[in-house]
């Protein structure tokens, strides 16, 4: 019998820069509510518009 993954029930949030859906992942089992960014592009991009003064 095989394992199978069901990612419907996995918890959801949305990035905070591009408000796409991130799906949970093991890898971020320990720190999920630190997680912010769906990737380093975005993570970068947070960077630049914090850096930048606004108008």
């Amino acid at each position: 019998m095989t394992h199978q993954r069901n990612n419907q029930h996995l918890p959801t949030k949305a990035c905070t820069v591009c408000q796409r859906p991130m799906t949970w992942r093991r890898k971020w089992a320990r720190d999920w509510e630190n997680v912010r960014y769906c990737s380093q592009a975005c993570r970068r991009k947070a960077r630049e518009l914090k850096a930048k003064p606004s108008p």
